[in-house]
C-alpha cells in the first residue's frame, strides 16, 4: 500500500511509519520539519495547500496525526495553536482527499480519549460513554482539551469526502520504549524514585501498547464496516495509584514517592504542562473493538509493564 501519515515524526507517527515500512509499504511522512528517515518524507507548512497534496492521489490510506503537542502550558497563544494545528490540518487533509482523482479509500484521523468524561464511575465506550465538559469535581480549564477533541471531530465529519471512509481514532496513551513518548517519561520519575501515586491516585489511566496500537490500526483497515470514532485503549484501565505501582514492580523499583495535587501544580509551572494531563480520569475502554472480536495481546498493564521495562532495558545495553 501507499500510507500518507501527517504530522507523523512524532512517537505514534515512527512507531506506526516503521511498523508499515518493515511490512514493504510505501509509506510517506508530512510534516513541517523533515528529517532523514527510513521512508519518505515531504515538507507542508501545515496551514495551506502545496505540492503535497499530490501525494494522496492514489494513496491507499491516510493517517492523520498532526497537531501540536499539549504537554505545554495552556497560555492563550499555546491554546490557538493547539486549536489551529488540529483544525486547520484536518481540513488541509480532506480539501486534499477531495481534490484527489483517485482518493484513498480510508482516513484515519487522530482524536483523543480525552473528549470523554473526567469519571470514576463507570468506564466510557463509544456507545455508552459520556462526552465531556463541565461535569462535576472537573476545573474550568479543563473544557478547553474537550473543544478541541469535538472540533477536530467536527472537521473530520464536515470533510467532504464521499469515496472515502473516515475513522476518528480516540486514543488513549501509547506506550512504547521509544525516547520521547509518555512511557519514557514515566519510567524515568520510576528509576529516579519518583514514581509514586499521583495525587488521590483515584483518576483512572487508560493505555495501550504499541503493538497493540498497530494491530488496532491494521484491524480498522481491513473491517470496511467501522467507520466513526472508535476507542484505542486496552479493555483494562486502571487507576493511578495501582498504575504507578505495577510500573514499579516491573521495573523492580522498592519505592516511589507519591506527589500530592499542589505538588503537581508547582510541578508543571516549572515543567511548562497541565496537571491535567495526570489527574484527569480517563476512564476509557475498546468497546467497538471488544464487539468486532479484536483480540489484544496486552489486554492488562502489569505484563505490558514488564515488555516494555525488558525492552527499555535491551536497548540501554
Amino acid at each position: 500500500m501507499k500510507i500518507i501519515i501527517p504530522g507523523g515524526s512524532g512517537q505514534v507517527g515512527t512507531l506506526l511509519a516503521r511498523a508499515f515500512t518493515d511490512r514493504g509499504h510505501d509509506v510517506v511522512v508530512i510534516g513541517r520539519r523533515p528529517a532523514p528517515a527510513p521512508w519518505r518524507t515531504v515538507q507542508w507548512d501545515a496551514a495551506t495547500h502545496g505540492d503535497w497534496a499530490a501525494e494522496f492521489d492514489g494513496a491507499d490510506l491516510v493517517v492523520n496525526l498532526a497537531g501540536r503537542s499539549v504537554n505545554c502550558r495552556y497560555t492563550p497563544e499555546n491554546r490557538r495553536l493547539i486549536m489551529d494545528s488540529r483544525v486547520v490540518t484536518t481540513r488541509l487533509v480532506g480539501e486534499a482527499i477531495a481534490a484527489a482523482a483517485a482518493p484513498p479509500p480510508l482516513w484515519l484521523q487522530a482524536s483523543t480519549a480525552t473528549i470523554y468524561a473526567h469519571r470514576y464511575d463507570a468506564p466510557n465506550d463509544e456507545a455508552t460513554g459520556i462526552i465531556g465538559g463541565d461535569e462535576p469535581g472537573a476545573p474550568d480549564t479543563w473544557n478547553f482539551s474537550i473543544d478541541v477533541a469535538r472540533a477536530w471531530e467536527r472537521e473530520l465529519d464536515a470533510a467532504d469526502t464521499p469515496r472515502t471512509r473516515k475513522v476518528a481514532l480516540r486514543s488513549a496513551m501509547t506506550m512504547s520504549p521509544d525516547a520521547g513518548g509518555i512511557f519514557a517519561t514515566l519510567l524515568t520519575l520510576v528509576r529516579r524514585g519518583l514514581g509514586g501515586t499521583c495525587g488521590d491516585g483515584r483518576q483512572y489511566v487508560s493505555w495501550i501498547h504499541e503493538t497493540d496500537f498497530v494491530r488496532a490500526i491494521d484491524w480498522i483497515v481491513e473491517h470496511e464496516d467501522i467507520v466513526g470514532p472508535i476507542n484505542l485503549a486496552a479493555p483494562e484501565p486502571l487507576p493511578n495509584a495501582a498504575f504507578m505501582r505495577e510500573l514499579r514492580r516491573a521495573w523492580g523499583a522498592p519505592i516511589g514517592l507519591p506527589a500530592t495535587a499542589w505538588m503537581l501544580e508547582i510541578g508543571a509551572v516549572f515543567m511548562r504542562t497541565e496537571t491535567e494531563l495526570i489527574l484527569k480520569s480517563r476512564r476509557v475502554v475498546p468497546g467497538l473493538l471488544v464487539e468486532q472480536g479484536f483480540e489484544f495481546r496486552y489486554p492488562t498493564w502489569p505484563e505490558a509493564a514488564k515488555e516494555l521495562c525488558a525492552r527499555w532495558r535491551l536497548r540501554a545495553g
